[in-house]
């Protein structure tokens, strides 16, 4: 299907591969990765004849029928699904030649026309249209309306329609899953598992791609590298060979270390539940992880924040209504330090709308929302870029926020993000989007917020940036709302899974495999389906009243465990005063060493009586959910 001969590609002036030598054989479905800037939209286009080889040759079988995701989409008032249809060339072709009726050929092209056309589905090609349309996320009635009635992210959807719309012998996506929801990418995951041809994919998606790819050709250094497997045999087989290396084998037993000390933490804290369970296994794989990503420049940690009240917002019976819309409804949701909740449901159940609440940018039209005094918001929304200055650099952001801080300290903490040298100094008009979200979130975290709101926060970050920020929000002590479609981002942070539908706001029984299950399983059309959605919802309020019932007792546990671990640091720092030499020859020691003693005693004493209410409120609501599991007695039914 493709042949690389010793191909080199430059981009204005600059190298971004050498040597590429590789052969994809009809029917391969490869992952093309690598950081951002590397160079993998440019092979892409390569291979659409948009660039030329600076030296190697590059081949294509014949009359390949190549499909890809268009960059711009025609205004006007055109019909969505004709547009998407438009996608399937030889379709309209034959459309055409049947409805002239090339009269002047002769009935025998004619005859041979209407026999291809049967022979591709031709009549089955709308609701073909209609059924990709439907996966994509668009609803009834998006068919027939024009394309100039379409935001920017669904014409993009569109685009993506269109190209799957073709029967390709090859299809080049680059990073499709952006514009969509997890609903979505659960159901392209499906499709391109399925899909009979050849296919060219990058992603920064680990979840996906391991579903959909069977190698991974993997750009870095200006090399180009074909594996075999899918993106967790690359993973393995690249901790192998930087474990190799000498230099690396140190800073890559710390970071096991520091994963497996994290696995032990919430080992001790996690229950029997599947949400559990699913992301001890997440976090188990992360050994491998970290060893695959070792060599990554990205390194950064939230800093403590400086208070951390409890709880940090309450939101009571709230209600939101857009325009004359109700979008949410009697919304229910006290976040305490700790908690990690993910978000899920369909696109425009009201996600988005659910943080904006969360944040204070939406008012609740009815119920409250209640803000701890001390409470501090770290939101990163869908369109957080739009918040940068074009003109300034990236030391002239974070120096905004800390007028105060030496160049020294915020040319230090932004090489965490990957900036570093002069690149810090030069204005962010040159950045590409994923080094500008970098930026994004490396303000967000300077800022030290004790409550975190990310919306979609992996669009255009590259695999060693997802992991540097899954590995970062771990160690997080506030609390942490989360929408994604990144499924590995979700397992490896979140606790519990808020399901956003019906305008309600409810826990999700299970884990992100039951969530797909669901959304496989889930009616494509409306009819017959009032007694599924009358039974969801007795499902969910039952599930909400529960939740209502036992939040106090989590609440306790809560902050009997934040207390313990507050004593455990103060008694760790005695210990490490009076471990002190200098504290023994010190004139003031003995009075020093006298308070630190009596601390020591008072802590210790305190220790004991927050373990004791811990355990306390542990066993009351272990029983509570045990009572909460057990079957009615059949006279009360």
């Amino acid at each position: 299907m493709l042949i690389f001969d010793a191909v080199a590609l430059r981009c204005g002036g600059r190298l971004l591969f050498s040597d590429a030598c590789f052969t994809v054989h009809r029917g391969f479905k490869i992952g093309l990765i690598g950081a951002n800037g590397v160079g993998k939209s440019s092979l892409l286009r390569l291979i659409l004849g948009e660039l030329e080889t600076d030296s190697g040759e590059f081949s294509l079988i014949p009359n390949a029928v190549v499909a890809h995701v268009a960059q711009e989409t025609p205004a006007g008032g055109r019909a969505a699904i004709d547009y998407v249809m438009d996608g399937d060339a030889e379709f309209r072709q034959l459309e055409q030649v049947l409805h002239r009726g090339l009269a002047a050929a002769g009935g025998r092209r004619l005859d041979e026309a209407q026999a291809r056309f049967e022979a591709i589905g031709g009549y089955a090609t709308r609701a073909r249209a209609a059924r990709l349309m439907s996966g994509l996320g668009f609803v009834a009635g998006d068919a027939e309306r024009p394309l100039n009635e379409f935001s920017g992210g669904w014409r993009m959807r569109l685009n993506l329609a269109r190209a799957l719309m073709c029967r390709s012998d090859l299809l080049l996506l680059d990073e499709p899953t952006n514009h969509l929801d997890l609903d979505a990418v659960i159901w392209l995951q499906e499709w391109l598992a399925g899909y009979e041809g050849t296919l060219l994919l990058i992603s920064h998606d680990r979840d996906f791609l391991d579903a959909v790819v069977d190698r991974i050709l993997h750009i870095e250094n200006s090399a180009v590298t074909l594996y075999t497997g899918d993106y967790s045999d690359f993973e393995a087989k690249r901790a192998e060979m930087l474990a190799q290396r000498n230099a690396e084998a140190a800073k890559q037993q710390r970071e096991i270390a520091r994963v497996q000390s994290f696995i032990d933490r919430f080992k001790a804290k996690a229950t029997k539940a599947k949400q559990a369970q699913s992301r001890m296994k997440t976090l188990a794989r992360m050994t491998v992880i970290a060893q695959a990503h070792v060599d990554s420049p990205l390194d950064f940690r939230f800093a403590a924040p400086a208070k951390l009240p409890a709880p940090l917002l309450q939101v009571e019976e709230a209600r939101v209504v857009l325009g004359h819309k109700v979008i949410l409804n009697q919304v229910n949701l006290s976040l305490m330090p700790g908690d990690r909740f993910a978000l899920v449901g369909r696109n425009g159940a009201g996600k988005s709308t659910l943080m904006k609440l969360l944040s204070g940018q939406y008012a609740p039209d009815t119920g409250h929302w209640r803000p701890a005094p001390d409470l501090s918001i770290g939101y990163f929304a869908q369109h957080a870029l739009e918040q940068l200055h074009a003109g300034d650099s990236a030391l002239a952001h974070i120096s905004a926020l800390d007028p105060g801080a030496t160049e020294r300290d915020l040319r230090s903490f932004l090489g965490g993000f990957g900036f570093s040298g002069d690149r810090v100094f030069e204005p962010i008009d040159s950045f590409s989007g994923g080094e500008k979200a970098r930026l994004v979130l490396a303000m967000l975290i300077y800022q030290r917020p004790n409550l975190l709101l990310l919306d979609e926060p992996t669009n255009h970050l590259d695999l060693d940036m997802r992991f540097a920020l899954a590995r970062a929000l771990q160690d997080y002590t506030g609390a942490l709302v989360l929408v994604s479609h990144d499924r590995y981002l979700l397992r490896a942070v979140s606790d519990e899974l808020l399901l956003v539908e019906d305008q309600c706001v409810t826990p999700f029984p299970g884990d992100l495999d039951d969530y797909r299950q669901r959304s496989r399983e889930r009616p494509g059309g409306e009819g017959g389906e009032t007694n599924a959605v009358g039974s969801a919802r007795h499902q969910r309020r039952a599930a909400a009243e529960r939740r209502t019932r036992l939040r106090p007792l989590q609440n306790a546990v809560r902050k009997a465990e934040l207390e313990i671990e507050s004593l455990h640091a103060r008694m760790l720092e005695i210990e490490q005063g009076l471990a002190d030499p200098g504290l023994y020859q010190d004139p003031d020691g003995p009075a020093r060493l006298g308070a630190l003693s009596s601390e020591r005693d008072r802590i210790a004493r305190s220790l004991v009586a927050a373990e004791t209410e811990w355990l306390s409120h542990s066993e009351a609501l272990e029983l509570a959910e045990l009572e909460e599991e057990l079957p009615e007695p059949m006279g009360d039914r």
